[in-house]
């Protein structure tokens, strides 16, 4: 009776989970350029906010620049009025007006004062963003190269072991290949386990003494009664 021989299925077995592993770090590079790029973006949306707010700060300053000359300009119109009038009241009215707009001018120099500091501190802060970003981008962008050029290395790899998978198929006979595939596509790779302990490689169980004995002598392909995957003795 021929020994069935485990060595073409364990050949075959390490090639495709060659494959397998060559697969998904292809999957992972989109994902690993994509963080990257968000990484770029969101240093980019640092940079546009510290930009809003200190442009924002601006306009509101030039806001207050504007409120300041009208006042201003009401002070210099009471003023003029005052040196036009003739009654004591008239005279005293105005004087009101052009102390109260002087208040009003006071606080819109004090607001303005607060605002002159943090638009300073805004500036600061879109200076660092702009700068950090300067210093990271090309990090950022030699990663993405790399990512790229090893998603094309990859590629090759790639190629090269479904070749070589291709080439193990016709090694293993026709029965056991049968079963490889029927288990290859479930979750739970690899197929091939060697049985320890009287214990299933795989899934660990415990396997009836039959098994174990098939697995030993070789004289058939033995599999596990729990999990279905193909065992072998690994002295």
């Amino acid at each position: 009776m021929a020994v069935f021989s485990i060595a073409p299925l364990i050949e075959l077995q390490q090639r495709d989970s060659r494959r397998l592993t060559l697969e998904q770090q292809l999957k992972n590079v989109p994902r690993e350029v994509s963080a990257v790029e968000a990484r770029i973006a969101a240093e980019k949306q640092a940079i546009e906010a510290a930009k809003a707010e200190w442009h924002a700060l601006e306009s509101k300053k030039k806001l207050l620049e504007t409120e300041i000359q009208s006042a201003e300009g009401k002070v210099a119109k009471y003023r003029t009025q005052q040196l036009e009038v003739r009654k004591n009241d008239e005279y005293r009215a105005l004087t009101h007006e052009i102390e109260t707009t002087e208040a009003v001018i006071g606080g819109f120099e004090e607001e303005e004062l607060k605002i002159m500091y943090l638009i300073d501190e805004a500036k600061k802060r879109f200076v660092a963003a702009e700068a950090e970003l300067k210093k990271n981008i090309s990090g950022h962008e030699a990663k993405i190269r790399a990512l790229r050029e090893r998603e094309t290395q990859l590629q090759g790899e790639l190629k090269a072991a479904v070749e070589a998978v291709g080439t193990a198929r016709p090694a293993v006979p026709e029965a056991p290949l049968k079963i490889y595939d029927r288990l290859a596509v479930k979750p739970g790779h690899p197929v091939c386990v060697p049985v320890s302990g009287d214990k299933c490689g795989g899934c660990h169980l415990k396997i009836p003494p039959h098994i174990t004995s098939a697995a030993k002598t070789g004289v058939e392909i033995a599999t596990c009664d729990q999990c279905g995957r193909i065992v072998y003795w690994a002295p």
